[in-house]
């Protein structure tokens, strides 16, 4: 930030951290966009952004009513009634009875400004008040009038704006020296929320485009991938997977603050090891998070239970909490959100999710990506161990879309593979990278009692495996051992 001018934080999550501070003090930013963008939350929170810190504002509306705008930010957790009798917030209502000119405008801005010491103010909407003006040049020379007369008076801006779905500049955005852009684009039939600093005059600021989402008790909240810095530490700590032989493979097991990826078929065993990876866990005292995106909390108890891991008694416990989500009831933000909370609440050792490709159905490419990044980091930068599944596209093998967006942001990579030979189906399993660890980077055998996951010799003389076409040469006879009981995973 320069030292003529200041910024002035928004409160508003993530978005202080893109605009380097907040927005310029003692200016107007426009802040515009498509109907449903989110143009009246982000003004509303802006002032409550100052009301939670004792700080007065003026929100005047030219289309809701004052009621109207109590009533919708309601779910968000902001008590507006509360803080008019606090005398931190104040509304001048046009929306019914716009004042005959800008002089009685003013004025009456004026006087509820001193009433609240307000130094944040917002206009809802500059298109609603330049609308009634034919000319253009008459709404120009207005709009100028009181930007200058609301600058004198010290106060800080935020205006909103009407912008056509063309995404078209107003006429708003040439006059004031700041602008922020809301899109809510319709992108493969999915729905994306993302915000832009198009421009803050002599202000440096982040470039580009960023996900938000609006919550419930939060507000609006952005995804800053930009802020995330690769300083978090590196441990070289081992902890277990939860399996013996899996540790083995390993090295020892997996490093604490590393991100597992187990990659596989349906039914190859990847629950299985987000049990496992969630038993060992426990069973060291740490607490733990397994997040479902497949699975009812009742199919996750059940299948747990059929390996000898009670999960409603370490919940009970406290060593553990289960949750369970519908992939499309929410956007990958909102996810992201959820988990985020889920993690502060309980403090986890341990992160499971099963499965990160149920949740790239709700996302596009690069909001899945950018999901990723952000969860990982997340993640590491507090030392929690997490272990994600994702479903190969078919059942003899082959890489998903979710492996090719993620694996060089995780740590460790674990294949599962179903291996037919001799009309036989078998199940192979490899750790395809470890990273910073030695591994075993044999391909071998693997299977599944009522006690868990066993893990064999090695597949010999056997190509193909990881590809779904497994070729076996006449020297290269594997004898097959009888497992007995081999359950679904």
């Amino acid at each position: 930030m320069t030292d003529s001018i200041e910024a002035l934080a928004t409160g508003i999550q993530g978005f202080d951290l893109i605009a380097l501070g907040g927005v310029p003090r003692g200016r107007a930013t426009v802040v515009s966009g498509t109907p449903g963008s989110g143009k009246t939350i982000f003004a509303t929170h802006f002032l409550a952004g100052g009301a939670v810190n004792g700080e007065g504002g003026v929100f005047v509306t030219f289309q809701e009513s004052p009621s109207d705008i109590r009533r919708n930010v309601a779910s968000l957790g902001w008590d507006i009634a509360g803080w008019e009798k606090a005398r931190r917030w104040a509304f001048v209502d046009a929306s019914t009875q716009t004042p005959d000119t800008l002089d009685a405008l003013l004025a009456n801005i004026r006087q509820v400004t001193r009433h609240v010491a307000a130094r944040r103010l917002v206009v809802d909407s500059a298109t609603a008040l330049l609308g009634r003006f034919e000319q253009e040049g008459a709404a120009r020379s207005l709009l100028a009038r009181l930007l200058s007369a609301l600058e004198e008076l010290g106060l800080t801006t935020v205006m909103t704006s009407e912008r056509s779905r063309n995404d078209e500049h107003t006429l708003d955005e040439f006059v004031v020296d700041n602008v922020v852009i809301l899109r809510n684009a319709l992108d493969d039939e999915k729905r994306r929320r993302t915000i832009e600093v198009l421009k803050f005059r002599g202000v440096p600021h982040q470039k580009g485009e960023f996900p938000f989402t609006i919550q419930p008790d939060v507000g609006l909240a952005l995804v800053p991938l930009s802020t995330i810095e690769l300083s978090h530490k590196s441990s070289d700590v081992r902890i277990t997977s939860g399996n013996d032989d899996l540790d083995g493979l390993c090295g020892g097991g997996f490093l604490r603050d590393s991100v597992t990826l187990v990659s596989g078929a349906t039914g190859s065993g990847k629950t299985l090891m987000c049990t496992e990876f969630i038993g060992g866990g426990v069973a060291a005292g740490e607490r733990c998070l397994l997040l479902g995106y497949e699975e009812s909390r009742d199919q996750l108890f059940r299948n747990a239970l059929g390996w000898g891991r009670d999960f409603a008694q370490l919940e009970r416990e406290g060593l553990l909490r289960v949750t369970c989500r519908y992939p499309e009831a929410l956007q990958l933000e909102d996810h992201l959100l959820r988990i985020k909370q889920d993690i502060e609440e309980i403090q986890p050792s341990r992160v499971a999710v099963d499965s990160i490709s149920a949740l790239e159905r709700v996302s596009t490419p690069r909001s899945f990506r950018e999901f990723m990044i952000e969860l990982t980091a997340f993640l590491k930068a507090r030392e929690i161990s997490g272990l994600f599944t994702s479903t190969s596209p078919t059942l003899l093998g082959g890489a998903s879309v979710t492996e090719s967006h993620i694996s060089t942001i995780t740590d460790t990579i674990v294949l599962l593979r179903y291996v037919e030979l001799y009309g036989e189906m078998r199940r192979g399993i490899t750790v395809l990278k470890m990273r910073g660890s030695p591994h075993d980077k044999h391909i071998r055998e693997f299977w599944i009692d009522d006690v868990g996951m066993h893990i064999g010799e090695a597949f010999r003389n056997v190509s193909g495996i990881l590809t779904g076409n497994p070729r076996q040469t006449p020297s290269g006879e594997l004898e097959r051992a009888s497992h007995g009981y081999d359950s679904e995973a």
